[in-house]
């Protein structure tokens, strides 16, 4: 089969001013970055607010492995398919981090026959809006230490500054460094990066449904404390303005289209585990009303991405999912039962058989949030014919709705299986939160923990239990952003399976004050990834004729 570059070189691409017409929105609602890439006025949102909504269709899927599952494959699949079926169907997916596709990751654009398009500059500065939240994050980092260097007006408490700044990049380097070395004037301080995609802005920026919420978040955005431990926000430091300057372009949402020329949005993208993982509020909205059927993604497992995408997104936003995909491979299932790497493409019906728990707890949890779901198996060359009779015999047996997913070898063809299963499973259920937004902050993280995670204990240190004591007593109605390892359902990445007996490790408390969530930090995840020793950066090119080359 042709490699993902290979496939997108070859696709045929269609002006998008030709493919919207179809959903009606007006030229000058369009703003186009060339012919095929282009941002969407806000005021189409709002010319379209009477407008009934179309189905929400979440992809999400069983923990992560090093073999791969396919979620935005998946997610970009499905779409191709409803419209090959005679739905109204678009797609809406997040943006891309240049971090993992220098790393270990590479792109976000799907996969073989199901991606979007065009691939290489999504992947890489697209319309811009990644810069642009660096750029404001960035200059609330470069206001706060000017307002030192100029007689802190603020009477800012230099060891109490919580803001951080940020790259979106890979770079352990910078996950602590020391700050105003250059003159003696300045305040030496230790500082500390975030990747772009964890930052506060970009949450805020992904969760705003207008210019004016956006404004609103920024005020209110804790970023330090005086020597009176009262907090300094953004208002104070008087930029929000700047700040929305720099960001107004950027909230616009952005549209591609998949290799069957079918509409996607693509736009916002913060971390699923140390975020909440979801595209943005005006991007989802803004699909809703142009489209019978749309598509979205969330980071990562059920686990993390689905369970913020309900509790946090759908809550801040009054959306409510209508089904919920849950993406699993053959050889991820056997990988979770216990299949080394080197040995997965063999087939192993015991590893398989075992691997089955890790799926059967992210069912679990979509059922907690009372939404139907169907399991969607990428399907592989090298799957056994006996290992697809057990997946399918499983399935029976626990009357769960599977479908075997062929889109990233023939497109929309390989996923009309799964299109017709996905409509007909549609519900208008009212989706049930994990926690409620009553309960206080550390009800909330044990309803997590334990109905998600399958702990039965939660450990914190000295210092988050008092954090989050301190918190609840203003902050209570906040939404809890679990920060924890993708590849474990427990906070050690090295822990496969479902462990019957297992603690959650809090260490540390962030507060987020735009995006209305408490960040709890487990085990030892960071907020800026590394490097390793053969990063996607090593095989990334371009040839004399302008072709980019190792991208995928």
């Amino acid at each position: 089969m042709l490699t993902d570059l290979e496939i997108i070189n070859a696709a045929n691409k269609v002006e998008l001013t030709k493919i919207v017409k179809r959903f009606k929105i007006k030229e000058d609602e369009l703003f186009s970055y060339g012919k095929y890439m282009a941002k969407v006025d806000l005021s189409l949102l709002e010319r379209l607010k009477n407008k009934k909504d179309g189905k929400l269709i979440l992809v999400t899927a069983i923990t992560p492995t090093p073999t791969g599952e396919g979620k935005s494959t998946t997610t970009v699949g499905l779409v191709d398919a409803l419209n090959k079926i005679g739905k109204k169907a678009v797609g809406a997916l997040r943006e891309p981090s240049l971090g993992p596709v220098f790393g270990i990751k590479g792109g976000a654009a799907g996969g073989g026959y199901a991606q979007v398009n065009p691939m290489v500059e999504l992947n890489l500065h697209f319309t811009g809006d990644l810069h642009a939240i660096t750029t404001a994050n960035n200059l609330v980092s470069a206001i706060i230490d000017n307002y030192l260097y100029q007689g802190n007006p603020l009477n800012i408490d230099p060891s109490k500054i919580t803001w951080k700044r940020c790259i979106d990049l890979n770079d352990r380097a910078l996950r602590l460094v020391n700050v105003g070395l250059s003159s003696k004037r300045e305040v030496v301080r230790q500082d500390e990066y975030n990747i772009s995609v964890a930052s506060e802005i970009m949450a805020s920026f992904c969760l705003s449904s207008s210019l004016v919420d956006l404004r609103n978040r920024l005020d209110r955005t804790i970023v330090a404390y005086n020597y009176n431990n009262e907090p300094i926000t953004i208002k104070d430091l008087k930029i929000t303005g700047s700040l929305l300057v720099l960001l107004k372009d950027a909230l616009k949402p952005n549209i591609v289209q998949t290799l069957e020329n079918n509409l996607f949005f693509v736009h916002g993208g913060p971390f699923a585990n140390i975020a909440h993982g979801c595209n943005s509020v005006l991007a989802t909205k803004t699909a809703l009303k142009i489209a019978d059927y749309v598509v979205t993604e969330a980071g990562f497992g059920a686990d993390l991405g689905a369970e913020k995408f309900f509790d946090i997104k759908c809550r801040e936003a009054g959306l409510n999912p209508n089904v919920v995909v849950i993406v699993a491979t053959i050889k991820a299932l056997k990988y979770h039962g216990g299949k080394p790497i080197a040995s997965i493409k063999e087939e192993g019906l015991n590893e398989l058989t075992r691997g089955l728990a890790n799926l059967e707890r992210h069912i679990q949890t979509i059922n907690t949030l009372g939404v139907n779901s169907v399991v969607a198996i990428n399907k592989f060359d090298t799957d056994t014919d006996a290992e697809i009779s057990l997946l399918k015999a499983w399935a029976k047996e626990n009357n769960i709705v599977i479908s075997l997913s062929e889109v990233y070898a023939k497109g929309s063809l390989g996923g009309i299986d799964l299109a017709n299963k996905v409509v007909e499973n549609i519900s208008r259920k009212k989706f049930k939160p994990i926690y409620n937004i009553s309960d206080d902050l550390f009800k909330k993280v044990d309803k997590l923990c334990k109905k998600v995670y399958g702990a039965n204990k939660i450990e914190y240190s000295e210092e988050a239990k008092d954090m989050l004591k301190k918190y609840d007593e203003k902050y209570r109605d906040f939404y809890i952003c679990m920060a924890k390892t993708p590849v474990s359902l427990t906070d050690n990445p090295k822990t496969l399976g479902i462990p019957k007996d297992h603690t959650i490790h809090i260490n540390e408390i962030r507060l987020a004050t735009g995006s209305n969530f408490i960040i709890c930090l487990t085990g030892n995840v960071m907020t800026m990834p590394g490097l390793g020793k053969d990063p996607m950066a090593f095989h990334i090119d371009v040839l004399e004729d302008g072709t980019v080359v190792g991208l995928s």
